[in-house]
Formats: structure tokens, C-alpha cells, sequence
């Protein structure tokens, strides 16, 4: 696949992942009532995760181009877990703005190298 047909699969999987990300979050923090963003958190591991098991089935390839960047670049949020922890931090309670970072990190490692190692099983 190239040219107008992988822009057109970006764009579309990007749209994908979006709502994805805004339907997982929406219904984790409906649920589960508390001022750390538990559902951003599950979209980021997740898709951390995910991406790790995509590149570790397939790497180089175009489904690696179009669900990597397309469906997980757009279902993973970089911009909202910063927001949210600045937020946390700013209402004053950096603690569980330092968490949301460093637990954010220390988890999305962890679920990547999960996905690589789910992968080295499956191959």
C-alpha cells in the first residue's frame, strides 16, 4: 500500500483510534470517580502495550505503518497525560501529579515490553 491509499488508511484509522481513546476514557471515568485519570491511563498502557505486540509481529510493515501511527498514534494521548498531571499538580495535588507521570512511564514501558514478549511467543 502507498500513496493515496495509505494516507487514506492513516487518516481513517486515525479517526479509529480517536474514538477509541474518547470511548474507552469516557466509560473507565463514568465508572470509576476520582480526581487521578484512570481512564488516559488505560488508553496509554494499552495502547503501549498494543503497539509493542504490533512491532514485535511486524516490523517494517505497513500494518505496523497504519495501526502504529494511524490507530495507536491517535488512541495514545502524550498531550492529555501532561494536562492532566499539570492539572493534578496546579489543584495541588502534585503528588498524584507525579504519579500520573512517573506511573504513566514506568507502565507503558512495562506493557510495551509485555507486547514484545507476547509477540516473541506467538513467532
Amino acid at each position: 500500500m502507498s500513496g493515496p491509499a495509505l494516507w487514506l488508511a492513516l487518516a481513517a484509522f486515525g479517526a479509529i483510534g480517536a474514538l477509541a481513546r474518547f470511548e474507552l476514557d469516557r466509560a473507565i471515568s463514568a465508572r470509576v470517580r476520582t480526581a487521578f485519570p484512570l481512564g488516559i491511563l488505560a488508553v496509554n498502557v494499552s495502547g503501549a502495550f498494543a503497539l509493542g505486540l504490533l512491532f514485535g509481529l511486524a516490523p517494517g510493515s505497513t500494518s505496523l505503518v497504519v495501526l502504529g501511527t494511524g490507530f495507536l498514534g491517535a488512541y495514545t494521548t502524550f498531550s492529555t497525560w501532561i494536562v492532566d498531571s499539570e492539572r493534578l499538580a496546579a489543584e495541588g495535588r502534585w503528588m498524584l501529579g507525579v504519579l500520573n507521570v512517573l506511573g504513566s512511564m514506568a507502565a507503558g514501558l512495562i506493557a510495551a515490553g509485555m507486547g514484545l514478549g507476547v509477540a516473541a511467543a506467538l513467532s
